[in-house]
């Protein structure tokens, strides 16, 4: 028996990130909020309209999600929508193409434990954490409880509904597995100092090259976290909704110093950098105790089949759950090797293997889907994945405009649309802003496949 099989689904059921908010009974009609604007951003409760139906987004208390729960999803994509799936870049889930009956959907998913009853309480659940978080070899601090409590702090909090949807914490407990690419409003990475475990951190950027602002033990986390939610209502105005809009006016320094709390401070916190992380997100993964297994659907998107046999494959092979990561993929914990089948992993569609053309691709939802698009970029993506041997560059980003969504970071290639089929080729340069340098103009799918199957020095003769 895989390690913590007996015990992670109790524990989760009744982890303070599962339990419904008491004010709303089951039978209460339930009336949610359809946002007529394309650029709002989706929740659970807000049902935003797309070129191809409603999308609807689930927040994943830690990105993770119990088998039953999965089928949940698949049975909702189904019956209330187009059947398309989509894992996020924050490790979360979301629904396209809902129809006529989103009431119905989401009594469904609230059914499964997937969100609070209460509409607030949902938007402002946006904590990410290592896919292997209390399971990474490399892991400093678990830092599932502190994501526990945080999460319940976000949902039963009234003041702190006031966040934006987007304003977002990250949780980085030293993994080797972990995302430190991703811009946070507020990121906690930890660190050891006198042999004690601290949570460094720092205002609007990314662990990976963030500004250490101050340290913190890691058991005054959560107080930490609170400080900086509760004075940033304090000082924000109403047109500043993310951290970094703030900080315009009020330089971090002062930001922390006005905090009131004991915050460590010196050299040795402020010099400190977090060391990169070196974890592949697919296939085998090495776990403390056993392991683990990383799948990735296809640009990100799952079929309800795909996400059944996955939740079959969690029971059968694991501990009966999975966790969504921020590269798009999902991550099988505590499983028995021996009974993954590679040959039906193939037959679904779904990749295991890092070194495959498409797992090195993203692409946003493109014109099929988006009326900002200029091109389809996923017809377009698969396209270009088709030239690329197995191997070679970095992961590539297909975007349909200037927002650049699928991705919260600058990807080290981006075709960027000009027209239906037609991209410009940005290499990510650290002395340029946006997406970096242009190589090429005015590319076919074809060509730009041609392009990016160069050995990476060649990219830039």
């Amino acid at each position: 028996m895989p390690p913590d099989k007996a015990g992670i689904i109790p524990r989760l059921l009744h982890s303070s990130a599962f339990s419904r908010l008491p004010d709303a009974p089951l039978n209460q009609p339930l009336v949610p909020a359809v946002s007529p604007r394309p650029s709002a951003c989706p929740g659970l409760w807000r049902i935003v309209a797309a070129r191809d139906g409603g999308i609807c987004r689930i927040k994943l208390p830690g990105g993770v999600l119990l088998a039953d729960q999965a089928e949940a999803v698949a049975t909702a994509a189904e019956r209330f929508a187009g059947g398309v799936i989509e894992a996020t870049n924050r490790g979360n889930l979301q629904i396209r193409g809902i129809g006529a009956d989103p009431a119905g959907l989401i009594e469904h998913l609230l059914a499964a434990g997937l969100g609070p009853r209460e509409a607030a309480g949902d938007d402002v659940r946006n904590v990410m954490q290592s896919p292997l978080a209390g399971l990474d070899p490399d892991m400093l601090i678990d830092t599932r409880p502190l994501s526990e409590q945080l999460l319940h702090l976000l949902e039963t909090t009234p003041r702190l509904h006031g966040l934006s949807a987007k304003f977002a914490v990250q949780l980085d407990g030293g993994e080797h597995l972990a995302m430190l690419e991703h811009p946070h409003d507020l990121w906690l990475s930890a660190m050891m100092l006198d042999g004690r475990a601290w949570y460094a951190f720092g205002l609007a950027g990314c662990p990976a090259s963030g500004q250490v602002l101050g340290a913190v033990p890691a058991e005054h986390g959560l107080t930490l976290v609170h400080a900086v939610l509760e004075r940033f209502l304090d000082l924000a105005e109403p047109a500043q909704s993310r951290m970094r809009q703030l900080l315009e006016d009020c330089p971090a320094e002062r930001f922390v110093d006005s905090l009131g709390l004991e915050i460590r401070r010196d050299g040795a916190v402020l010099g400190w950098r977090r060391a990169p992380a070196t974890g592949d997100w697919l296939g085998p993964l090495p776990q403390r105790q056993g392991m683990a297994w990383g799948v990735a659907p296809p640009l990100g998107r799952l079929t309800p089949v795909m996400l059944r046999s996955l939740a079959r494959l969690a029971r059968d092979a694991g501990d009966g759950s999975l966790r969504v990561s921020p590269w798009q993929s999902l991550v099988l914990p505590n499983v028995d090797l021996a009974m993954i089948d590679r040959a039906e992993l193939n037959r679904l569609g779904l990749i295991w293997d890092a070194g495959q053309p498409l797992a090195r691709l993203t692409a946003c939802t493109g014109a099929a889907g988006c009326a900002k698009a200029l091109a389809d970029t996923k017809a377009d993506a698969l396209i270009i994945a088709s030239l690329l041997q197995k191997g070679g560059p970095g992961s590539v980003h297909v975007s349909g405009c200037l927002r650049s969504c699928a991705v919260a970071h600058v990807a080290p290639a981006t075709l960027l649309a000009r027209s239906a089929g037609r991209y410009d080729l940005y290499l990510r340069d650290a002395n340029q802003p946006g997406f970096g340098r242009l190589r090429a103009r005015d590319l076919s799918p074809e060509e730009a496949g041609a392009m990016l199957d160069l050995p990476t020095e060649h990219l830039d003769d």
